[in-house]
């Protein structure tokens, strides 16, 4: 039986990302995977980022993953989302050519070494005393390793319902797996139940696409890679169009047919990313709601219907894409349907995403009741660097939530759990000024480094940024104008009253009507700085007081997050602890006070009483 640092259970965003980041840091790993040709597939929309999930990419990539990478190589419209808004909530969103996205990430996987690939299907944890020693598959198949990473997606007994009509599947078109949540339960993990869908996809050629509103991405395109070649492919439109009251209605009609609505699906669905037929019942009042017909390729020849995801039976799908203005003649290639799957509640998972009940059994993605590719890439990094610091008896890679937002999806995750799909939002963040897209690589890349997860090219690239944003920082700052007759002269031209006394041009600096760009009269590397060299530099500027603000509060959260409580802590005992907040610190065993007070009931008072319990202990 072979021997592998690292067994990979799954080969989607979760699997490929920790595959490729435990092989780069010197281990050897073996993914299984249901099906090789599916590596990295998109498995419902065409794109990659969006509001807070911008962020994880940028994050992953700061710290030397994958993902933003094969998102700029594959892209084919990016946008900067609430690019109006302030520096927090700016994001990045992409739409991918999904054939060009997955051979990537195939590509890359197969041509990294350590990294072996196996195509069968995982049916068995094999566990002996509360340890791990590897897996067996369908195929009858044992693999051996101290740690099993399972990232499987959507396929834990997976069931499809279109209408009424429902059948098991991982996904439309692949195998479910039906074994692997028996094997969870005799470990001693508790499984639950969730739903998601997806949405018709349309044949290109047979969308009016003269009665749609084009939308264009940003022009030059602005990808996610702080080191990389950025976009690379041609840039092509989505389009938008709207369901009507005819739409409506005609949802309407199936709704005794829908297995959403006649509690055939049993799992809990996504509260923020919600059918078309739940969107109807539940705004009854809206007369219509977007519908956004984004390309999945190139080639255009199939284009997915964003806003109109649906389980409704095929013939009230056909009607109703046919009811939406552009799409009335479109065809439908393969029908919008509803997944349940099962998942682990994830309060069961240490900080690190190892289970609590087996140790060297670690869960990331969907397994863990999240939602989004990204979401599960960054799960993937974090478990990776995890069972890289257990292989090699590091400290555990677990940054503050005021360090990035893995930090916060994943504290969020084992400390509160999830009876519905998880999805990452920027108002989660406490710290989020300070956890901006643009300082991503300032507040990982370091840390990525010291793991041994970025090379000597992103390295010397991130240097040399940091050397750039201290150097225009320094100058701004070392300039002083006076309010002479060339300064006056200098600003009438510019359009703007001439300041009464000697300021730097970093005060300047701070005016939102100016721009940075604009002083490059008086600062001629202004001109020629690049744009997101500038633009950090501008945030920095005008938000310092706010910033200062989120540093103070960071600085006196941090006393809670330093206070160690005992892994082995029985909160039964800590008087003072009502029964309920006794049984939620017992079943997440946080590691720090501060953790204790994120758990959902756990009050001041309550974290008094543990503070009085660790002096009598002598611990504090």
């Amino acid at each position: 039986m072979s021997m592998y640092s690292c067994i990979v259970v799954g080969a989607g965003h979760a699997g490929c990302e920790a595959a490729m980041a435990l092989a780069r840091m010197g281990h050897n790993v073996l993914v299984i995977t249901s099906n090789v040709d599916r590596i990295g597939h998109l498995s419902c929309n065409p794109a990659i980022g969006g509001l807070a999930k911008g962020h994880l990419v940028r994050e992953i990539d700061a710290l030397g993953g994958c993902m933003g990478k094969w998102a700029d190589e594959a892209g084919i419209q990016f946008r900067i989302l609430n690019a109006s808004k302030g520096p927090a909530v700016r994001a990045r969103r992409a739409q991918m050519d999904r054939d060009t996205y997955l051979a990537a990430v195939k590509r890359d996987l197969f041509a990294q070494e350590r990294v072996s690939v196996w195509q069968d299907m995982v049916t068995e944890i094999v566990a002996e005393g509360g340890r791990v020693l590897g897996v067996r598959t369908r195929l009858g198949k044992e693999f051996a390793a101290p740690h099993v990473l399972l990232t499987t997606g959507t396929f834990l007994c997976g069931l499809v319902h279109i209408g009424l009509t429902h059948y098991p599947a991982g996904r439309f078109g692949d195998d479910a797996a039906g074994q692997l949540s028996d094997s969870l339960r005799a470990l001693g993990l508790r499984v639950g139940r969730l739903k998601t869908g997806t949405t018709p996809r349309l044949k290109g050629s047979t969308i009016d696409f003269a009665a749609l509103e084009a939308q264009y991405g940003d022009n030059p395109p602005t990808g996610f890679s702080f080191s990389g070649p950025g976009p690379v492919l041609p840039q092509i439109p989505c389009y938008i169009s709207w369901t009507s009251e005819k739409t409506h209605e005609i949802i309407r009609s199936g709704l005794s047919r829908s297995p959403l609505f006649t509690g055939v699906i049993t799992g809990v669905g996504a509260r923020y990313c919600p059918s078309v037929e739940d969107k109807v019942a539940r705004f009854p009042d809206r007369d219509r709601h977007h519908v956004f017909i984004e390309p999945e390729g190139l080639d255009r020849r199939e284009y997915y219907a964003n806003g109109i995801s649906t389980s409704l039976p095929l013939d009230i799908q056909e009607k109703m894409v046919a009811s939406i203005r552009g799409l009335e003649h479109a065809e439908i290639v393969r029908p919008g349907y509803a997944i349940e799957y099962d998942y682990v509640n994830p309060i069961q998972l240490r900080p690190t995403f190892e289970t609590r009940r087996v140790d060297g059994l670690w869960l990331a993605g969907q397994i863990n009741g999240t939602s989004g590719y990204e979401e599960a890439a960054a799960q993937g990094l974090w478990a990776a660097l995890n069972i890289a610091a257990k292989l090699e008896e590091r400290p555990p890679f677990l940054p503050a939530r005021s360090e990035c937002y893995m930090a916060v999806l994943a504290d969020e995750l084992v400390t509160k759990g999830t009876n519905e799909p998880f999805r990452m939002f920027t108002s989660r963040a406490e710290y989020r000024l300070l956890l901006r897209e643009d300082n991503a690589d300032a507040r990982l890349t370091p840390h990525g480094r010291e793991r041994g997860l970025v090379g000597d090219e992103q390295w010397e690239h991130f240097c040399g940024r940091q050397e750039a944003l201290r150097s225009l920082m320094d100058k701004l700052r070392n300039t002083r104008l006076t309010p002479d007759a060339a300064t006056a002269a200098a600003f009438t031209a510019l359009g703007e009253p001439c300041p009464s006394q000697a300021v730097t041009l970093a005060d300047l600096g701070r005016r939102p009507q100016l721009g940075l760009r604009r002083l490059s009269v008086f600062l001629p590397e202004l001109e020629t700085a690049h744009d997101d060299i500038v633009q950090e530099t501008e945030i920095v500027l005008r938000y310092a007081g706010y910033l200062e603000l989120q540093d103070d509060l960071v600085r006196r959260a941090a006393r809670q997050e330093t206070v160690r409580l005992p892994a082995d802590m029985d909160y039964d005992g800590v008087a003072g602890l009502s029964r309920e907040i006794q049984e939620k610190l017992n079943e997440v065993k946080p590691l720090t006070l501060g953790q204790a007070g994120r758990i959902s009931g756990v009050t001041p008072a309550a974290l008094a009483c543990l503070e009085i319990e660790l002096k009598k202990r002598g611990l504090l």
